[in-house]
């Protein structure tokens, strides 16, 4: 993968941490899973790029 895609998703990932632990703190649920759900998909497509990585290699 390319070295953006790469960062966009880290990015995807924290900023989800961040908004889910804002939610916990404020008590809103919905950010809290909104939060859960992003930390979530970053971390599967990080996951999606590391196993691409090591089939092209």
């Amino acid at each position: 993968m390319s070295f953006g895609q790469t960062i966009k998703h880290k990015t995807q990932a924290i900023t989800g941490r961040v908004t889910e632990r804002i939610g916990r703190k404020t008590r809103n649920r919905r950010m809290q899973r909104q939060g859960a759900g992003d930390r979530v998909t970053g971390n599967l497509k990080q996951s999606g790029d590391k196993a691409k990585d090591a089939f092209k290699r």
